[in-house]
């Protein structure tokens, strides 16, 4: 008997977790993903005569996340909630709030997190995770800051170390520091303040630009004798640097250099990373020799540069119309073997057709082709080919289509533009040449790398 019985629950339970067929699943998503005021989507739910069960509805807020319209999902759940049986868990209920709050929904949050309390449910800390980051996007922190402090009485959800630090997190996302500080102050008592919280709070500083009160956050983390990680410093470099753009761009490499050398004073080297954060600040107010300067001293500090180092050089030079160094310094890059992503040459095409230079673009080209396989090619086609038929070159249009076409690149630019009676060619009402910038006599002592980036110095 006691078998027989066993075997009857293993059977139920086994019948109870069985997918349904997948005809009324269908036919849900149907009706979720159809069009219609939400009285009839609730009106064809209860005529459809589906027997709701709880794993039916976390297949479908899966299949339907995507697609379906956030109000629409959210009736569904609620009739779905309603009509299940047996009754569902509490793990359906997670799953909608995480849907939600990818959707960025605020009012079905606040919605589900009301059902939440009102049936005593238990949100998990994942869940709330990610509540929270939703609620502060939609600029409700608030909102957010009020579900941290009551979910024990709300949704059963423990406030300890995981909680703290993903309210924290998800305010100091949208720089909203101050608020984040003031949680803190609140719990110190009760809760083990985690490190990771104060390196969101310096984050959160960094992100509204504050760099008096990132500064304090820094030297609180030294204090508690672990120092700050590479990431926080990236953060506050990045602060500095933009502060600098802003109000007093000749400071920008002096301060940078400070930071730099508190960073490998305390034992954090410096990466690429940090230097690209320089790189771009100098290359955004043209900072053109100093920004050699740093390239060149990037080996010396024992860090290689990426392709993006060198693509935020060639960039600023570009820009401030030193061509022939620039198109120097991608010779010598390609010629070293340094490995150049696709995107360091779409992103100079697009440059230097933003100048008028369709001929170093041309160049830029065949340099692509001698690095990059054909499967990457199709952007740069799509940045020439129009470019070359509105200025008139509708035969060497023609060409690169053909040439793109036999090598089998997908384009997305029309075929029209290639037909002079539908492309408006736009004539300059004005030269635009740039006048040749004097070249600086190449160093003979210098050798390799070296030697290519001192005669950029300008």
């Amino acid at each position: 008997m006691m078998r027989n019985a066993s075997f009857t629950k293993l059977l139920k339970r086994t019948l109870h977790n069985r997918p349904p067929p997948s005809s009324d699943l269908d036919r849900l998503r149907e009706i979720v993903l159809g069009v219609g005021s939400l009285d009839d989507l609730e009106s064809d739910l209860n005529r459809s005569g589906i027997q709701v069960t709880p794993s039916m509805i976390t297949q479908t807020l899966e299949s339907c996340e995507a697609d379906a319209q956030s109000r629409r999902l959210l009736r569904f759940f609620t009739w779905s909630a309603k009509s299940a049986s047996p009754r569902p868990a509490d793990e359906p209920f997670n799953l909608a709030i995480r849907a939600f709050a990818a959707k960025k929904d605020p009012i079905a949050l606040n919605v589900l997190i009301s059902d939440f309390r009102r049936e005593g449910r238990a949100m998990d800390p994942e869940t709330f995770a990610r509540a929270a980051e939703a609620l502060v996007r939609c600029g409700r922190e608030g909102e957010a800051v009020a579900l941290f402090k009551n979910l024990e009485a709300w949704v059963r959800c423990p406030r300890d170390r995981v909680t703290l630090a993903a309210i924290v997190r998800a305010l100091c996302m949208k720089g909203h520091a101050r608020i984040a500080e003031g949680v803190v102050w609140n719990h110190k008592d009760r809760i083990f303040i985690e490190f990771c919280v104060y390196e969101s709070i310096l984050y959160g500083w960094c992100v509204s630009g504050n760099v008096k009160e990132a500064s304090k956050v820094l030297e609180q983390m030294r204090s508690l004798g672990v120092g700050p990680k590479l990431s926080s410093y990236n953060s506050f470099l990045s602060c500095v640097c933009e502060r600098n753009v802003k109000s007093n761009p000749s400071a920008l490499a002096p301060d940078a250099s400070d930071i730099m050398r508190k960073m490998q004073s305390f034992g954090v080297a410096p990466s690429v990373v940090s230097f690209n954060i320089l790189l771009s600040c100098l290359g955004r107010v043209r900072r053109v020799k100093e920004a050699c300067r740093v390239l060149l001293s990037m080996q010396g500090m024992g860090c290689d540069p990426d392709w993006y180092s060198y693509y935020l050089v060639v960039r600023v030079l570009f820009l401030t119309g030193r061509f022939g160094r620039g198109n120097k310094l991608v010779e010598e890059v390609v010629a070293e073997g340094l490995v150049l992503e696709p995107r360091f040459f779409h992103y100079l095409i697009g440059v230097l057709i933003g100048k008028e230079r369709v001929g170093c673009a041309l160049d830029m080209l065949e340099r692509m082709k001698k690095c990059c396989t054909r499967e990457y090619y199709g952007p740069a086609y799509d940045l020439l080919i129009p470019k070359l038929c509105r200025g008139g070159d509708f035969e060497k249009g023609r060409q690169l289509w053909d040439e793109a076409v036999a090598m089998g690149v997908v384009l997305q630019c029309s075929s029209d533009v290639l037909d002079p009676s539908k492309t408006e060619v736009f004539k300059r009402t004005r030269k635009h040449e740039e006048e040749p910038v004097p070249e600086e006599p190449v160093e003979e002592s210098m050798e390799g790398p070296r030697r290519i980036k001192k005669d950029l110095i300008v």
